[in-house]
């Protein structure tokens, strides 16, 4: 049961994560990310992070403990929605003295 939970929660987060990457990215705009603020890393970044959270779903054996599993995900986008909701990206990106995204300006990727 640990597993599913520990799982879960760590998927949950991850594609969560990976929403605002990924639609951000291929709206062709720029976003702080780690990797770099290009709307080809933000949507390539985003895909990678819903291919994890994918793996880690299967892995979790969700079947075998579905309320402990689905209490888990809850929380673990709710941790993720929170942070992005507060600013996240954009405070990491300052903390880790990366360049930040021009706002509102299409770019032109990678």
């Amino acid at each position: 049961m640990i597993q599913a939970i520990v799982l879960t929660f760590l998927a949950s987060l991850m594609g969560t994560n990976g929403v605002p990457h990924f639609v951000v990215g291929i709206s062709a705009r720029e976003y702080p990310n780690l990797t770099g603020n290009s709307p080809t890393r933000n949507a390539v970044g985003g895909l990678v992070a819903f291919v994890i959270a994918g793996a880690l779903i299967v892995v979790a054996q969700v079947g075998e403990h579905p309320w402990s599993a689905a209490i888990a995900g809850v929380l673990g986008a709710l941790v993720m929605t929170v942070f992005h909701a507060g600013g996240g990206a954009f405070r990491l990106n300052r903390r880790f003295g990366k360049p930040m995204p021009s706002s509102g300006t299409l770019s032109s990727g990678a």
